[in-house]
């Protein structure tokens, strides 16, 4: 559990500190209209094995979902729900783009 918990709480400190600079440079429009704006940061950052349903379905109601997900592939965000993927997923979308630009 102090292994899961330390992994989440570092997740949300590198989130905050990636959101702070970005908005220091004015990178972060999109966020004035994503649709987790005041949501609960426990939906998008869930315990090890909790259920990611219900973050998932509002960034898939969300209307800047691919702006999210680029942020959070571009700058490599490890933990928590981000454009309705987990880390993992983004995984696989960042191995994809990867491949898909060395083939081109």
């Amino acid at each position: 559990m102090g292994r899961d918990l330390a992994r989440r709480v570092r997740g949300v400190v590198v989130m905050r500190s990636t959101l702070i600079d970005a908005l220091a440079i004015g990178e972060l429009s999109w966020q004035d209209y994503a649709n987790c704006r005041g949501a609960d940061a426990d939906l998008f950052f869930p315990e090890r094995g909790a259920s990611t349903r219900k973050a998932k379905a509002i960034c898939n109601a969300c209307e800047v979902r691919e702006e999210c997900l680029d942020f959070a592939i571009t700058n490599g965000e490890k933990f928590g729900i981000w454009g309705g993927m987990s880390e993992r997923e983004r995984r696989r979308v960042r191995r994809q783009r990867t491949i898909t630009r060395k083939v081109s």
